[in-house]
């Protein structure tokens, strides 16, 4: 039997508010056009009544009104989600299995912020604790938790858009030093801030997580290239990756083309925003592909601070409209790792399992050696490290046998023990089971946490 593994994503950021003169802030950001904001103008520009040199209908996309209705306190979040998140609106449509609609929360952290004008929840964990507390209180199991990452632009402003990891703000180590440290988790799947791959990320990602939900690969439409924040390559640039619903490996200095890399990229295009959408055509590309007999991943990414059950019933329809085309093919609604597990027939893999030593070297020095079981997925873990100061560092290990031992020294040009509170250590193996582990140097103690190994929608806190 031929599946399309049907898989939503929402980019999950909290609660996103914009004003009027935010709005046509972002009009002249994205168009290079400079209007005066007026909710009269405003009405006549999402009409279409404005003579703008032929870019008209570009922005009446980027100002439909379902767009910028904004989510911008948690009581509408949770108003929204305690209805999705109900049996009776995720049974609304079941599939072949009898699941019904299955969500993948992405959760950001938004710190290191100077400016916050669209008033999003500034804070580590915030976010993530919310939503673990949701999915626990509605028994929401079926539903995956994953990472999602906001590159920081040069000015600290927390509605700005960057490319790259490993900029001088040091956030995407303090938010997964904490998540290791303070909550015990570590994530399987990817999906990128602003759609966005570059070599620091690609390469970043190819040491720790495995799966990638990510491709905007589309035949690019006049609309979407009439938006500067999108043309030319500028942000989600897929112009050169696989126009296929199948997963695929990245090559080491193309991320784009296929080649011999370890993760998994995915393609993702939108829904319920501005560009890149997701069509009935698409769809039907993935049943063809699926009849064919390949796998077959339709993964859509869409955001919390927006109406989600608007998207899920716009997929939905699409669902209605094209599966009884297909009788040879089923669709199945999907958590992201099981969807890219069973989709490409993914050997079945043991967790890591971590034996952890910490001794001391001469007078002043201790040694870490941390060894696995079972290979990883990269060629190390992730090492975190808290010290007594409450300060979060991340750091590479010393390399004993790639993909199996590793060990790190802690001394006066690192730190010496005395500093250090908590040693954290994550990984995963290359079918997305993950293992967390902490060492308290204060006590001695060592905990590990190990999920995805026998159900991939286990919920991953």
């Amino acid at each position: 039997m031929s599946i399309v593994y049907v898989v939503h994503c929402v980019d999950t950021e909290g609660p996103l508010y914009e004003s009027l003169a935010a709005t046509f802030e972002r009009l002249r950001t994205i168009f290079q056009i400079d209007l005066k904001p007026s909710q009269t103008l405003l009405a006549k520009l999402q009409r279409g009544q404005v003579d703008l040199g032929g870019i008209e209908k570009s922005v009446q996309k980027v100002l439909d009104p379902q767009l910028i209705k904004y989510n911008d306190t948690w009581d509408k979040i949770d108003n929204m989600l305690h209805e999705i998140l109900s049996l009776d609106f995720r049974n609304a449509m079941l599939d072949r299995w009898g699941s019904g609609w299955i969500f993948n929360w992405f959760c950001v952290d938004h710190v290191d912020y100077d400016v916050n004008p669209r008033r999003r929840d500034i804070g580590y964990h915030n976010i993530f604790d919310h939503y673990c507390e949701m999915l626990s209180d509605t028994e929401s199991s079926q539903d995956g938790l994953q990472f999602h990452y906001h590159p920081h632009a040069f000015v600290r402003h927390a509605h700005r858009s960057a490319t790259h990891w490993w900029s001088a703000s040091n956030s995407l180590y303090q938010v997964l030093s904490r998540r290791i440290i303070d909550r015990q988790w570590f994530p399987a799947v990817n999906r990128p801030g602003f759609q966005v791959n570059r070599p620091d990320s690609h390469w970043f990602l190819e040491q720790f997580i495995p799966f990638d939900l990510a491709s905007l690969a589309l035949d690019v439409n006049e609309e979407d290239e009439q938006q500067l924040d999108f043309s030319h390559g500028r942000s989600g640039d897929w112009r050169r990756a696989p126009n296929s619903w199948e997963p695929y490996h990245p090559s080491h200095d193309d991320y784009q083309i296929p080649g011999t890399c370890r993760r998994w990229i995915a393609r993702c295009l939108n829904i319920g925003t501005r560009a890149y959408l997701l069509s009935e055509d698409s769809i039907y590309q993935a049943y063809s592909e699926a009849a064919e007999g390949k796998p077959t991943v339709v993964s859509f990414a869409s955001h919390d601070f927006r109406d989600l059950r608007t998207d899920v019933n716009v997929v939905r329809q699409m669902l209605s409209k094209i599966d009884p085309q297909f009788p040879d093919v089923e669709f199945k609604f999907a958590e992201s790792l099981e969807a890219m597990r069973e989709a490409l027939n993914l050997e079945r893999a043991p967790r890591c399992n971590l034996d952890v030593q910490l001794e001391s070297i001469g007078e002043y020095g201790h040694k870490l050696t941390v060894t696995s079981d079972y290979p990883t997925f990269g060629p190390q873990p992730y090492l975190a490290i808290k010290t007594v100061t409450n300060d979060y560092h991340h750091d590479n290990f010393d390399f004993q046998i790639p993909n199996r031992q590793w060990s790190y020294i802690f001394d006066e040009e690192t730190f010496p023990i005395r500093a250090v509170e908590t040693i954290g250590i994550a990984t995963n193996n290359s079918y997305g089971v993950t293992t967390v582990t902490n060492l308290d140097t204060l006590t001695g103690s060592i905990t590990h946490q190990h999920w995805g190994e026998h159900n991939s929608r286990e919920l991953r806190v």
